[in-house]
């Protein structure tokens, strides 16, 4: 097996990082993360190439306040592409792995809040996907799973890890061990999924859950995520301590000065934040 070559990065005029298969659109604030590889958004190698590449740009553009993930109106994204591991040795994958963790730790890492609007199916590595955002909103016809076990191997893109943390373990290996697919309603009863809406709405739902980020206290909203996701790798005397740093780091910004003089002004949530 030879390695990946990561295409060159395209940038259109209005400064939209764009892919072969994957592409940053923003609009109004939020960016959309858009997975489009017909006919089920199958994530090979480029694509997970791409993510990364993609992720960086979303992070790194003062102009997104948030993230959505979506696959477009029939599907998600159905998994890994199969016919590219199926005749990889030990020796390849012990390489690609890397690439397969990178890239849902890439969508992880975006300092913003995220959510993934799914649509059709989330599968295997589209599941981890959907694991990788803060949030995530299915549409009513949604079916999502880590059906790995059936191809005799596990989860490789951190669903293992991400789908326990998440629903708890006892749920993660009824998932996991048997392979089987399950409805938004059920994903929201075990809290896979936040919210389900009809399919041609969940999109435009995730969009209006983003747009709330839109000019609000950018570094405040960056430390709470960067609390709570590191709180949940440590004791919680450690977490503690990860969140008296943040927060105490907070006072040396813009943000926190308006927003505490707007409150004793003028009462909560009217505050004017700059992003600094």
């Amino acid at each position: 097996m030879t390695a990946y070559a990561r295409p060159r990065r395209q940038h259109r005029p209005e400064g939209l990082l764009v892919g072969e298969l994957v592409r940053l659109e923003v609009s109004d604030g939020v960016g959309t993360i858009r997975l489009d590889r017909p006919k089920m958004n199958a994530l090979n190698a480029q694509m997970q190439s791409e993510i990364i590449d993609v992720c960086a740009e979303a992070e790194s553009r003062d102009d997104v306040a948030a993230v959505v993930v979506y696959g477009g109106e029939r599907v998600f994204a159905a998994g890994a592409d199969i016919k590219e591991m199926a005749d990889m040795s030990h020796e390849d994958m012990k390489k690609h792995a890397h690439l397969l963790q990178d890239f849902t730790k890439s969508l992880g890492a975006i300092n913003k809040p995220t959510i993934s609007a799914i649509t059709g199916f989330a599968l295997g590595g589209g599941c981890e996907v959907a694991l990788s955002t803060d949030l995530r909103f299915a549409a009513d016809n949604a079916k999502l799973g880590q059906p790995e076990i059936l191809l005799g191997i596990i989860p490789g893109a951190g669903g293992t890890q991400r789908l326990a943390r998440l629903v708890g373990p006892a749920k993660a290996k009824d998932l996991i061990f048997t392979g089987r697919f399950i409805d938004a309603q059920e994903a929201l009863a075990i809290g896979l999924v936040d919210q389900v809406h009809p399919a041609e709405e969940v999109y435009d739902k995730a969009v209006e859950w983003a747009k709330q980020f839109v000019g609000g206290p950018k570094v405040a909203l960056g430390a709470a995520k960067r609390a709570i996701d590191q709180g949940l790798d440590v004791s919680l005397e450690d977490g503690i301590a990860v969140e008296r740093d943040e927060f105490a780091a907070l006072f040396a910004t813009d943000d926190q000065k308006a927003g505490m003089i707007s409150f004793m002004e003028n009462g909560p949530g009217k505050a004017t934040f700059s992003g600094r």
